[in-house]
């Protein structure tokens, strides 16, 4: 059985949204902690927006560290809006909770989830998410979409905690389960 893993960039407040502000803290302990994350899956779980971005920009970054895996990875895709999916990519459009549990019942299908905030959330609801590798990042925005929406409860044990340097630390929880 495999596991489903969030790796989620984060302010102090919890902004997790477009996280171009992330780029001054970029070092090589974070690009370590993301590599790590990346190497150790066996697909991605996407959802739309977060795909659309990625397979823009990928594909152009070959020759990068990490893009000839980013790029080789299969990919699943959750979304009720998209008809096709490219970039070596699978839709997943009905049942989108019972479609990732069965995924997740395979056998080494470790999914890394990034961005997708309302993906994670659909998830978090259905109690599949086992792991958070959230990169907190030493500001505070103010504004924006938050991973932890007002009303989400989550009880969550610390499994892990790196200082990243600059100020980061990653820190990686698992859900208390009953």
């Amino acid at each position: 059985m495999g596991k489903i893993t969030v790796a989620m960039y984060l302010s102090l407040d919890g902004v997790m949204e477009n996280p171009a502000w992330t780029a001054p803290y970029w070092n090589d302990s974070i690009a370590k902690f993301q590599s790590d994350l990346m190497y150790g899956c066996d697909a991605l779980l996407l959802g739309r927006v977060t795909y659309q971005g990625f397979a823009a920009a990928w594909p152009k970054m070959e020759g990068q560290p990490g893009a000839d895996r980013m790029n080789s990875l299969p990919k699943f895709v959750a979304s009720t809006t998209l008809d096709t999916a490219e970039w070596n990519a699978s839709l997943i459009k009905q049942n989108i909770p019972e479609e990732v549990a069965r995924l997740k019942q395979q056998p080494d299908q470790n999914l890394l989830i990034y961005g997708s905030g309302e993906l994670i959330r659909t998830l978090m609801q259905h109690d599949l998410i086992d792991e958070y590798h959230l990169m907190v990042y030493p500001l505070v925005l103010g504004s924006g979409k938050r991973l932890f929406q007002e009303g989400v409860q989550a009880t969550l044990q610390l499994l892990d905690s790196k200082p990243l340097d600059k100020g980061v630390v990653g820190l990686i929880y698992a859900p208390v389960r009953a």
